[in-house]
């Protein structure tokens, strides 16, 4: 994952500055705000490929000396089908409309968002 990591690297850096030069001639609040946040997204995929490379080492696809074979085997863990993407999808509508509707639908839309972020977190702890 190290050219991933540079890849988005660059990305990030491209935005940083743009945002930078753009915010500066431009005093447009908007247009920066929108450069900021990808910044901020592009430095988080780099930062995760990064951590990736340093927590797994190369794969076969950084290597340049590396054969097909080197890539064969089992790639990752795939879980199985959930439920608690759809109950955390569900908590998330019934906490929105709870900032329209009142505390009341609020708070039952946080308890059912944070079960189903548990849920999801939880889920392969045993695996």
């Amino acid at each position: 994952m190290k050219a991933e990591a540079m890849l988005f690297g660059g990305v990030a850096l491209f935005f940083g500055g743009s945002a930078a030069l753009y915010g500066v001639w431009s005093q447009d609040d908007t247009g920066t705000t929108v450069l900021v946040v990808a910044f901020g997204m592009a430095a988080l995929v780099a930062f995760f490929c990064l951590i990736q490379y340093r927590r797994r080492g190369a794969r076969a696809q950084d290597r340049t000396d590396a054969e097909v074979a080197d890539g064969a085997g089992p790639v990752a863990f795939f879980p199985d089908e959930s439920l608690w993407p759809v109950v955390t999808a569900l908590g998330s509508a019934v906490t929105a409309t709870g900032v329209v509707y009142g505390l009341w639908l609020f708070l039952i839309g946080l308890g059912v968002l944070a079960r189903g972020v548990f849920g999801m977190v939880f889920q392969y702890v045993h695996r």
